[in-house]
């Protein structure tokens, strides 16, 4: 079983893996919310990082050791571990961040000191609105800046070029840090189109463009371990390894490249 989608440790695991794992116990778990901007999921407790989460996503936990909590996110099941102290039972959210990032504010006003920065997809529970600053429960956010939850946007490459220049960093999933499949997540999420985590689990999405048919804006170009969104029929989109960003490259120059330096030739060719 895939480790990363087995919501189970050796102590505890889900109840819909019993007769299927091995653990001392099986429970529903516990629906939390993450309570910080951003917060890295591990694969142990203060293990490596495996994706991150941001404020108000949901997540079950299952286990705890260490300070820490063991479950997994609700929006793709990706399973790991959090520390406690980034989850609370807040209240549920209503709202998204619909921008590359925003500001959390004491107070209506922009020279007001930021108490936070919030990442793309954060989730918030709206007290009131204004054209300008939307009240919730945290702080004051431009108005401009959110939706409401199933308010989506209409182009995931739209979504990934508003993330241009973002540095790229291993398990990233925000504009301070992102992946290749990190930011395909981030463009697909925001338009409504559930996505796993990781390139591999992407590439079960849609299907498969028959050989010889011209790519589309919004296609998914995928190599062993990477992915790429298609701008048009001659450019795409990706974070990577290479500019060490979230770039625009030539397709066919991008495919010799990664040919040349990791004899990984292209493996799918998908459509949403």
């Amino acid at each position: 079983m895939d480790r990363r989608l087995t919501p189970a440790t050796p102590r505890c695991a889900h109840v819909s893996l019993k007769g299927l794992v091995t653990a001392e116990s099986y429970t529903e778990g516990t629906r939390r919310r993450v309570s910080m901007p951003l917060v890295d999921l591990l694969r142990s407790p203060n293990g490596a990082r495996e994706r991150q989460l941001v404020l108000g996503e949901a997540f079950t936990v299952i286990d705890h050791q260490d300070g820490h909590a063991f479950g997994f996110a609700g929006k793709d099941s990706y399973c790991g571990w959090l520390p406690e102290a980034a989850l609370s039972d807040g209240p549920k959210p209503t709202h998204w961040v619909a921008s590359p990032g925003t500001h959390l504010y004491p107070e209506p006003r922009v020279q007001a000191r930021e108490l936070a920065a919030l990442p793309m997809g954060a989730q918030v529970a709206v007290v009131s609105q204004t054209p300008k600053f939307t009240e919730t429960t945290q702080g004051f956010i431009p108005t401009p800046h959110l939706r409401a939850l199933g308010d989506w946007l209409n182009d995931p490459v739209a979504v990934a070029e508003s993330l241009l220049g973002a540095p790229y960093l291993w398990g990233g999933n925000s504009r301070a840090g992102i992946d290749c499949s990190g930011l395909a997540q981030a463009a697909l999420l925001a338009c409504g189109i559930k996505a796993p985590g990781d390139a591999d689990l992407q590439e079960t999405l849609g299907h498969e463009v028959p050989p010889g048919e011209p790519l589309r804006r919004g296609d998914l170009m995928f190599w062993k371990g990477h992915i790429a969104l298609i701008v048009d029929e001659s450019r795409l989109i990706h974070a990577n390894g290479h500019t060490m960003s979230v770039a625009y490259e030539w397709i066919d120059a991008c495919i010799q490249r990664i040919l040349a330096a990791d004899n990984s030739p292209v493996t799918h060719r998908r459509r949403i």
